[in-house]
Order: structure tokens, then C-alpha cells, then sequence
């Protein structure tokens, strides 16, 4: 009986560690989410429906904007400047978001607003960012109702080439002028949880690792 309760006693004890390790690391990430956020402009386009054709038109409008915006901006703006463009052009693009998607045969209202959202953690090529408030270019198709796109608007995060999960060493680059080293490398890193692997990358994880070993045979005999 004895034997029973300190393995119980040893799972809670274990049990706690692990929820400590686990807020642990989520305070650190909301804290390097609240320190990069300043320099980030996110980019979120929402479709009307999770229906196989708005799914696919909410990713020919997300092409059809960025082009536009790179259009229309230069590599020289900063956040700031990409700012005041969409506020200034949030109509234009809507509109033009609207043209395009009647010539695709549907008649769909775009809005094209700035918000402050809450992202999810979402990684871009090599690039993990931390969920958070950051300030976005938040885009509405239709009703809406559909699942997102989303991505880094400045620096240009966004995919080149939708079909190659590769994002512009340059705009790397640019992002690391903008932050402190250790959190552009925090964005680097990989915080995936491997329960077992022969990896030996595993030590650069953020969340700390727990190695303890049970003798099973010990605590039952």
C-alpha cells in the first residue's frame, strides 16, 4: 500500500513540475509576443466559408492584395508608413478586393479594416512567431465564417511562392535590425515537444525538458 501511495505521490509530484514548466513557458512567450509586437503588421484574410470554392478564392485574394500592396509601397517603408497606406487606401483595396472577386462569379463584400488582434502561434518558413496581441491588417470576405490565412505583412513574411513555405532573407534581415538578437533567435527556435527523439537539437528548446525514470518493477513488488 505503502508502495501505492509514493508512486501516486511521485505522478502528482510530476504532474505539478509539468504545469509549472508549461506556464513557465507560456509567460516567456507572451512577454517576447508583447516585446515584438511593436514592430509587426500581421496580415489576416478571412474567408465567407470553409466551402472548397471560398477556401480557394480567399487565397486568390490574399494573392491579388499582397500584389497589389507591393505595388503600390516601397521596400524602404517602414511599419509606420505601411500603416498609414492601408489606412489611407483600406477603401481602395476593398473595393478592389470586391472587383476581383465578381470577376471570379461572386458577389461577395470585402472590408478592409486595422484592428489589434489575438494570434495564434503560427510559423512562417524557419520563423515561429508567439501568440499574442499584434497590430494586423485584418481583411473579412463575405460573411466571414471561414478559416483564415494568416501572415506577416511587415516585414514581409508572407510567402513569395504560395506553393514553397519560404519566406524573403530579406525580410529576415529586416526583422532582425528591428528586435533585440536573443528574441529575433527566440523566433528561430523550434518549441515542439518531443516525448522521445535521437535529435541532438533538442537542447536549444525553449520549454525545459524533464528526464525521470520509474523503477514500475520496484514500486509493485
Amino acid at each position: 500500500m505503502k508502495k501505492k501511495y509514493d508512486f501516486c505521490l511521485s505522478l502528482a509530484l510530476i504532474l505539478m513540475i509539468f504545469l509549472m514548466a508549461m506556464s513557465g513557458a507560456r509567460r516567456k512567450q507572451e512577454d517576447l509576443a508583447s516585446r515584438i509586437a511593436p514592430e509587426i503588421l500581421r496580415f489576416h484574410v478571412l474567408a465567407n466559408s470553409d466551402s472548397p470554392e471560398d477556401q480557394t478564392l480567399k487565397l486568390e485574394v490574399k494573392e491579388y492584395l499582397l500584389e497589389l500592396i507591393r505595388k503600390e509601397t516601397t521596400s524602404s517603408f517602414d511599419k509606420q508608413e505601411m500603416v498609414r497606406y492601408i489606412e489611407q487606401n483600406r477603401t481602395a483595396l476593398a473595393q478592389s478586393a470586391e472587383q476581383y472577386m465578381s470577376e471570379q462569379g461572386f458577389d461577395y463584400h470585402a472590408d478592409v479594416r486595422l484592428e489589434v488582434c489575438e494570434f495564434p502561434e503560427k510559423t512562417y518558413g524557419d520563423m515561429t512567431f508567439p501568440a499574442g496581441e499584434y497590430e494586423a491588417v485584418r481583411v473579412v470576405l463575405g460573411k466571414g465564417k471561414g478559416k483564415n490565412f494568416w501572415c506577416v505583412l511587415y516585414p514581409s513574411l508572407c510567402y513569395l511562392d504560395s506553393s514553397y513555405a519560404i519566406v524573403p532573407d530579406t525580410s529576415k534581415e529586416l526583422l532582425q535590425t528591428l528586435l533585440p538578437e536573443d528574441d529575433f533567435q527566440s523566433l528561430l527556435r523550434s518549441r515542439r515537444f518531443f516525448f522521445r527523439s535521437d535529435k541532438k537539437s533538442e537542447q536549444d528548446l525553449l520549454l525545459p525538458q524533464l528526464k525521470i525514470r520509474f523503477k514500475f518493477a520496484e514500486l509493485f513488488d
